[in-house]
């Protein structure tokens, strides 16, 4: 049984991979930071990425034989606020877990996202030249820069996804379900694009292309581009909402602070070559994500959150 370690595993992404490849059969430790985790299935063990002292000393005694780095602050407007935080957590320390992996000779595959990319044209496939728009995305490019430059044999993962979360309100999938549900309005905006994968289908692929020993760049995608404003509308189909309730707008028109790249539609040919498969689709995802919600996982992974 391989030992997985997780890094981020409280996160969006981090926990439902921890679950998923608990599932699968690893033996997975999930390192959280100041957000624990209660009766998680799993090994949880806390522990401050910025510690990097001690961060060499940590990854000896958990001894993993492969590692997922999600850990990451994704927060636009908190990166904004906090661009020193940002670039140590984004670009320092996985430069320095990449460095420490090589020497300890034990993969490493780290996630990045499509917000690299200025959102000017679209299907952006690993050879076109990223240009970040804001501090998150720099910094996650400067991360993906440490990442490759220390450690030539990781795997480099940029995803974007949905799914269910521990606070029930950290993705887009939720804020739409939550106001939904509520028989309240929700906006969409029609001008921002982007190609998600329900999380556990992007688990699913993240161990794949690391049993492959994929190393380099790859985009792990879905096979269709919506905007915000169908996503929503999609969903409330899915769920059976009113979806009149999902209000197309621009995201000119909203309240947000940050500037965000507005065509992140992404290419994920490279990656279906190296796996030989299709990528999954928005009808799938979003009946998967209807599944699980039938199956328990929403309510699961909520009770992961209290005391």
């Amino acid at each position: 049984m391989k030992k997985l370690l997780i890094t981020g595993a409280s996160g969006h992404l981090g926990l439902n991979l921890a679950l998923y490849a608990q599932r699968q059969g690893y033996d997975v430790i999930g390192w959280t930071n100041r957000q624990p985790l209660a009766k998680a299935p799993f090994a949880v063990d806390q522990f401050d990425l910025t510690d990097t002292q001690h961060l060499r000393e940590k990854l000896e005694v958990t001894a993993p034989d492969l590692v997922i780095h999600t850990a990451a602050l994704a927060n636009l407007e908190a990166c904004d606020k906090n661009p020193e935080l940002a670039y140590q957590l984004n670009a320092e320390v996985p430069g320095l877990l990449a460095w420490q992996l090589k020497r300890m000779g034990v993969p490493l595959l780290h996630i990045s996202t499509d917000a690299v990319f200025d959102g000017t044209k679209g299907d952006y496939s690993e050879t076109d030249m990223p240009n970040p728009i804001n501090t998150y995305a720099h910094s996650k490019l400067m991360g993906e820069d440490n990442v490759s430059t220390e450690y030539k044999e990781a795997l480099i993962a940029r995803v974007v996804f949905f799914g269910w979360t521990l606070n029930g309100k950290r993705s887009l999938a939720e804020f739409f379900y939550n106001r939904l549900k509520a028989e309240e309005t929700a906006n969409g905006f029609t001008d921002m694009i982007f190609t998600p994968l329900y999380v556990e289908h992007l688990a699913s692929l993240l161990l794949e292309a690391l049993e492959k020993e994929l190393h380099g760049t790859y985009h792990f995608f879905g096979n269709q581009e919506v905007s915000k404003y169908a996503f929503g509308v999609s969903l409330a189909r899915e769920f059976g909402f009113d979806e009149s309730l999902v209000s197309p707008i621009s995201v000119m028109d909203s309240e947000l602070t940050t500037q965000r790249s507005l065509n992140l539609s992404m290419n994920s040919e490279k990656l279906r070559t190296a796996l030989g498969h299709e990528m999954p689709g928005i009808v799938e995802g979003l009946k998967a994500l209807h599944l699980a919600e039938d199956m328990g996982l929403r309510e699961r992974i909520l009770s992961f959150g209290s005391n």
